[in-house]
């Protein structure tokens, strides 16, 4: 009966990882978006495969909120796969603001 508080917790945590990367990933977005207008050249197909990517990774953590407790795998816990990919994401974001804006 302890392992069910501890694996809740683990699958919140997780969820709440892949959502503070979400909001971090939109917020990002919308900075792009507002600038989009004075940027040239590839800068609106960067966003555009940006905003794929997010919708892509977005899913994913619909899809975690919605198994139960025995769906979730310990190896999932552990993998960082998708962690990697959303950060990777914020970094090319963060470039692509910075070249907006600057």
């Amino acid at each position: 009966m302890a392992e069910t508080p501890k694996i809740d917790h683990l699958i919140q945590q997780h969820i709440l990882e892949h959502e503070m990367r979400l909001k971090h990933v939109d917020s990002l977005l919308g900075r792009a978006q507002q600038g989009i207008g004075k940027a040239g050249g590839d800068a609106a197909a960067e966003l555009a495969q940006a905003r794929a990517t997010r919708d892509t990774l977005s899913s994913r953590v619909e899809e975690y909120r919605q198994r139960s407790p025995e769906q979730w795998s310990e190896a999932e816990f552990e993998n960082e796969g998708p962690m990697i990919v959303w950060d990777n994401l914020a970094r090319q974001l963060e470039k692509l603001v910075e070249r907006i804006e600057h």
